[in-house]
Formats: structure tokens, C-alpha cells, sequence
């Protein structure tokens, strides 16, 4: 195997997704004291999701809670209860690069900017026949980290 050109650092966010955010609000942030630090309204991606945090710093750790803007459409934001995982990335577009070349499969999209402003894409949940490996069931965000979280996990892993 060649050597990988990029790294994960750590988690960057939690998505979770119900018909509605109101019984999510409920515990993430009434009960678990987690702050909304923002919302994210998106009719093409059919979402309203409120942008909870945890930790601080480079080590914080986005929780989204999702509801779908019309429950008929797709994405159906609410119909998987643990709507995807973001992972850090400290170089996106070689991660993407790499992973493609090596038959990793993206959703449809490409590097965008994300709800919380940073540079996002998706690893497919379902693999295929152009591309064999994918997130077997789960929605993968890659993120882009900033300078200061690179350098932050750098800090961290050298001890």
C-alpha cells in the first residue's frame, strides 16, 4: 500500500436526524448541556439542523441535529437516526485524490463548503461496481480542518 498523502485527526461532528428537532433539543442541549452555536437551513439538501457543541478549541466536536424541511423528499435526513460521522481531514483534496484513485466511492457533490463554513464532501454509504469500497451503511463527511486544529492534533500526537 502507498503511503497515505493525508490524515484524519479526529471526529469533527455528529449528525443526528429525527422527524423533528424538538424531542433532540430535548436531551443534546436541555439535558447533556450542549450549546446551539448556530443554524443550518438547506432546501436543497432538505435539512434544518441546529449546530450544537461540545469541547472546545481545536477539540471541539460539532453535534447536528437534523429535521427534514418536507419528510416526503430526499435526502431523508430523519430515516437514519445517526446521519453521518465528520472526520477531520488535514488535507482534503489530496484525501480525495487518494482515496478516489484507490476505489473509494463519493457521494455526488464534491469538496463544498459546509454548514459550518469549512470544505466538505461525503464518502458514498454504498459501494459499486466503479467503486468498491465505501461506508457500508454509514454517511462519512470528510472535513477540511483549519490551521490551528492541524496544528492542534499535531501538538497532541507529539506528546
Amino acid at each position: 500500500m502507498t503511503t497515505r498523502p493525508f490524515k484524519v485527526l479526529g471526529i469533527q461532528q455528529i449528525a443526528i436526524g429525527a422527524p423533528s428537532k424538538d424531542k433532540l433539543r430535548s436531551l443534546w442541549v436541555d439535558m447533556l448541556g450542549l450549546e446551539v452555536t448556530g443554524n443550518f437551513k438547506s432546501e436543497r439538501e432538505n435539512v434544518d439542523e441546529d449546530i450544537c457543541a461540545m469541547g472546545a478549541g481545536a477539540f471541539k466536536v460539532e453535534v447536528d441535529l437534523m429535521q427534514p424541511i418536507d419528510s416526503d423528499k430526499k435526502p431523508a435526513v430523519h430515516t437514519t437516526p445517526l446521519n453521518h460521522v465528520g472526520l477531520w481531514i488535514d488535507d482534503l483534496p489530496k484525501a480525495v485524490e487518494w482515496l478516489t484513485a484507490k476505489g473509494v466511492r463519493f457521494a455526488p457533490g464534491g469538496i463544498r463548503k459546509g454548514a459550518a463554513g469549512f470544505d466538505i464532501t461525503f464518502l458514498h454509504p454504498k459501494a459499486n461496481e466503479e467503486f468498491p469500497i465505501a461506508g457500508e451503511g454509514v454517511l462519512i463527511e470528510l472535513v477540511q480542518a483549519p490551521p490551528e486544529v492541524v496544528s492542534a492534533f499535531a501538538k497532541m500526537a507529539a506528546g
